[in-house]
């Protein structure tokens, strides 16, 4: 940027425009320049006085409701650059809770300056004309779903089934044939058979219109040419065009796949690499069209080509040839699906038993068990994996028993294995059948006196009961 360039960040709303500077680098200033009507006389004075001495203005402002009003005029100006931003994309603050158009328009110049904001495609006005009649009739289908919906309900209040298939002209028919006792729900129900024809009348009309101004669209050529491919009708196929605009604006396929939002997340650090589910961030509702394009390739096809296709050019059908059926792959049941899953998130430890304090091993009664060295070997080092031994553990060693690791059931690292594998038995993560077979018996012991015949015993316990053994609880 050249030195006497002026960054310019505009907050708009439906009524007033808030307008901040930035100075170029270095020590060039932010501040707040003031508030200007959202018209477009106040917008060419505004512009008038911030040009003054012949300095180049580089404008932003967010995507928003207002449109691409401001872009245009302010594009159509000499000296004058406009950005328009995704606010998706800008940057913020987590600690920052104070908003307002003030602070806004300062953030947006001061992030101009730095070039950290995203620049968003702006349509020429005759295709964002074909998308506003595009996105209308996506509209009245939502809300053409709401009415059916509404009287779906209804019917279900009442308890009256339909047991063919629904909204056919069969099902319409059958809808105008009901009768209630109250006159209230044969008023609701009127209505709702109302709104539902009105509803179903505005898609008709929106449809035949796209199809009488689709020809003479810029756009016409790609249109037709999508119609070739399975799972695109005429307006699938002007969904996807009026979101995407010219596709040859992508360098390659992973920025259009980043437009639609079909990359697939990450969140990797270091050696450890996580990949995740799809974003999910980009247009939605060519996201849309273009999965429900998709589904079509995972069914058999009827024909080996669209009849649309003939009319097109050799290279075009080539490239709609390019995914026949047989390449696809069928996608598994729910079940499969579910057991394949489940079996990628299976244990891979061995299964582990249960120890009791006490528990005398059959294999083992009555003498201890002689290890060879491969065994010992095995079993210290399960040992240090199992109960953390190391020099690294040392930390939390207990100051009853300077050599142990986590306490009085842990061993050090220069004992043998096979001295004091009674010592952490006891440890509920040492759980190993190795373990068990190498681990000595326990020592027996003798049960105190029950609390009832203390009294009878307080006299004579030192001649009657036998001094109790200490019983050491680490073997």
């Amino acid at each position: 940027m050249k030195k006497d360039t002026l960054f310019v960040g505009l907050d708009t709303d439906k009524k007033h425009i808030d307008v901040a500077v930035a100075e170029p680098l270095p020590r060039g200033e932010v501040r707040y320049w003031g508030r200007t009507a959202n018209m477009p006389a106040s917008v060419d004075r505004m512009v008038k006085k911030l040009g003054r001495g012949g300095r180049e203005l580089v404008v932003c402002y967010e995507a928003g409701p207002c449109g691409y009003g401001l872009y245009r005029q302010l594009t159509g100006k000499r000296g004058v650059r406009c950005l328009v931003v995704a606010p998706s994309m800008t940057p913020q603050r987590p600690g920052d809770r104070v908003k307002t158009n003030r602070r806004d328009a300062l953030k947006l110049a001061k992030l101009l300056r730095a070039e950290e904001l995203t620049e968003v495609w702006v349509p020429d006005a005759a295709h964002e004309a074909m998308r506003d009649l595009v996105r209308g009739r996506s509209s009245v289908v939502s809300a053409l779903t709401r009415c059916r919906q509404h009287i779906s309900s209804f019917l279900l209040r009442q308890g009256i089934p339909y047991a063919g298939k629904p909204w056919t002209n069969k099902h319409r028919a059958w809808l105008g044939t009901l009768k209630f006792e109250h006159a209230a729900h044969r008023l609701v129900l009127a209505e709702l058979l109302l709104a539902l024809d009105q509803a179903q009348a505005r898609r008709d009309r929106l449809t035949d219109h796209i199809r009488e101004l689709v020809p003479t669209w810029s756009l016409a050529w790609l249109v037709e040419a999508l119609q070739a491919l399975r799972g695109y009708d005429l307006i699938n196929a002007a969904v996807m065009v009026a979101e995407l605009g010219d596709p040859r604006r992508f360098a390659k396929p992973r920025q259009l796949m980043g437009f639609v939002g079909l990359n697939v997340s990450e969140a990797s650090s270091g050696e450890t690499v996580r990949r995740g589910r799809l974003t999910k961030t980009g247009n939605k509702r060519a996201r849309k069209a273009l999965i429900e394009a998709a589904w079509t390739y995972s069914r058999p096809a009827a024909t080996t080509s669209k009849p649309a296709a003939a009319r097109l050019p050799a290279a075009v059908q080539q490239i709609a040839d390019k995914a026949p059926p047989s390449t696809v792959a069928p996608l598994p049941p729910p079940g499969e699906a579910r057991q394949a899953q489940a079996g990628r998130h299976r244990r891979r430890r061995p299964r582990v038993a249960r120890l009791h304090l006490g528990h005398r091993p059959r294999r083992c009664a009555g003498s201890r068990t002689e290890l060879t060295a491969s065994q010992e070997r095995t079993t210290h080092a399960h040992l240090r994996r199992c109960i953390g031994l190391g020099e690294g553990c040392r930390s939390g060693a207990s100051s009853s028993s300077p050599s142990s690791g986590f306490g009085p059931y842990s061993t050090s690292v220069g004992d043998s294995p096979a001295t004091n594998l009674g010592q952490v038995v006891t440890n509920p993560r040492m759980r190993d059948r190795s373990t068990v077979a190498a681990m000595p018996a326990p020592r027996p012991m003798q049960r105190r006196p029950s609390s009832h015949n203390a009294p009878l015993l307080r006299g004579a316990t030192k001649k009657l009961v036998p001094p109790i053994e200490s019983t050491d609880m680490r073997g």
